[in-house]
């Protein structure tokens, strides 16, 4: 008789005890945004791609391990009074200051946004082969398919449509209104939507166009980003741009500087690679010899030199203008 393994991360049927489980044996973490498991190092920031990570354990499989309790993380609860008073001082600096006539800051840019994902698709492509044990794609739906079964619309795919919803230690779905406090009740909650049909691989644009999540593969199977985040500022003669994208690799990676563009070609040595490849029409002229770049953990940073010392209202040529005035350098005497 088939049994249902608990290993987070499995959660697969079988009737061999001695088959291999892969599964995660530490607790899933949540801590500012990110998402993962502690027994490995992995941390995105959405939901779907947490379910996506890779079990890092290979064991057997069980259906009376406890999945172990989801880690918090604790907030200090006493203030060092020496550092509260630092802080009660710096505020007065602020508000006195704000008082003083000074040369106006620097407005920030807001960060460029990128296009939003086109909608999953919400049928099955007929023409391609669906792998075997692959687990339906939609939230709250863990039903396995078997190779060779037969399709119909009798199949009533249980699942949730919204979005999951993590509050205060409370746990749901914006489509419904149950919500939990422990991680592993969160995955049991039954779905509030039927479908007809299972979504196992939707259009398949993944293996059948070369895209992976709708972003396209190059040659060496990198995924190619269209874009990635990015911000700026900036001081009388130079500007300072980050462009956000972890573990660049510096060895291949190249920053070209042009008076008017900057051209990028930024490969990462991640386990699934992706490469940023683009170049960036620039909103002012700029000294190439004098232009420096650094590669960090997190970011590419530059600094472009300005050929005439202009303040820039966008980093790009091509960006939408907010129209506010940027004032860079000392005010006049008043």
């Amino acid at each position: 008789m088939a049994q249902k393994c608990v290993h987070q991360g499995c959660g697969k049927e079988y009737s061999n005890p001695d088959d291999t489980c892969k599964y995660h044996p530490g607790p899933p973490v949540f801590h500012e945004g990110q998402k993962g498991w502690k027994c490995c190092k992995p941390r995105v920031l959405t939901f779907d791609e947490f379910l996506d990570i890779a079990p890092c354990t290979e064991g057997k499989h069980s259906t009376t391990d406890l999945p172990p309790k989801i880690e918090k993380k604790e907030q200090a609860a006493d203030v060092n009074p020496t550092t509260q008073s630092l802080s009660d001082k710096l505020a007065e600096a602020v508000s006195a200051s704000a008082t003083t006539p000074g040369r106006a800051p620097l407005a920030p840019q807001p960060a460029a946004t990128a296009p939003p994902p086109p909608p999953e698709s919400e049928d099955d492509e007929p023409g391609l082969e669906i792998p075997d044990a692959k687990l339906c794609r939609r939230k709250g739906c863990h039903v396995a398919y078997k190779k060779g079964q037969q399709r119909s619309d009798d199949e009533n795919c249980l699942h949730h449509p919204g979005a999951p919803i993590f509050h205060e230690g409370s746990k749901g779905y914006s489509c419904c209104k149950r919500r939990v406090l422990e991680f592993d009740q969160f995955m049991k909650i039954e779905g509030c939507k039927t479908s007809p049909r299972h979504l196992f691989i939707g259009s398949g644009q993944d293996k059948a166009k070369g895209n992976r999540n709708g972003a396209a593969v190059g040659e060496t199977g990198e995924e190619m980003l269209d874009t990635v985040r990015h911000d700026f500022y900036q001081t009388p003669t130079t500007v300072i741009a980050s462009f956000f994208l972890k573990k660049i690799d510096s060895a291949k990676a190249t920053v070209t500087f042009n008076p008017n563009a900057l051209d990028l070609d930024l490969p990462t040595n991640e386990p699934a690679p992706k490469r940023y490849q683009t170049s960036i029409p620039l909103f002012g002229e700029i000294d190439a010899h004098k232009s420096t770049f650094k590669i960090l953990g997190t970011k590419l940073e530059v600094c472009l030199h300005k050929a005439d010392g202009a303040s820039w209202p966008v980093l790009r040529s091509d960006d939408q203008r907010t129209g506010e005035i940027l004032q860079v350098g000392r005010a006049g005497r008043v």
